[in-house]
């Protein structure tokens, strides 16, 4: 009888570990970096249309922005402000990496990405403090575009007659 106790007990020991360490887990795969003190999240939906979010990167006040994406979605999203010293950030929060995967700063102020699987990102204004500037924030504007508009792409039977061309071709009035 004491075998049998001690049997089911390490059993269901083992079983709420395994929980442990799940709960651990889940909670892990969602860590967000680290947010300046006061910053907020505020959790937002792709959009049907294109969504103008506005916001002040006031140093401790601003809005850190948490979209969910599925996978497949085409999105782009474009930063703008009116301060030299106003950026925009955006983390994969299902990857393991600590570092952005766009940064208005290396990347340019439009990211056009298609997601790879179902994910969710953190979009991060911010204003940098390492540079000589005025004041404590500026303004900035973000456009989160669902549907934008496909690159233009000639016709296949036009691109393959296409071949490199140095001079126009000869017209046949002249001949």
């Amino acid at each position: 009888m004491k075998g049998l106790a001690l049997g089911l007990s390490l059993s269901v020991l083992a079983l709420l570990d395994g929980r442990v360490v799940y709960a651990e887990d889940t909670q892990q795969q969602l860590q967000l970096p680290q947010l300046d003190r006061g910053e907020t999240i505020e959790k937002i939906g792709l959009p049907a249309v294109l969504e103008k979010l506005t916001g002040w990167t006031k140093f401790g006040k601003g809005k850190v922005y948490m979209l969910a994406l599925k996978k497949g979605q085409h999105v782009r999203i474009t930063f703008s402000s009116k301060s030299p010293y106003t950026y925009m950030a955006i983390f994969d929060l299902s990857s393991n990496d600590d570092e952005s995967f766009f940064g208005t700063d290396e990347d340019g102020n439009t990211a056009d990405v298609t997601v790879n699987e179902d994910t969710t990102w953190l979009i991060k204004p911010y204003y940098s403090r390492v540079t000589r500037r005025r004041g404590l924030g500026a303004p900035y504007e973000i456009l989160i575009d669902p549907n934008p508009p496909a690159a233009q792409q000639p016709p296949a039977d036009q691109r393959k007659d296409q071949g490199p061309m140095l001079f126009p071709p000869r017209s046949k009035q002249g001949q």
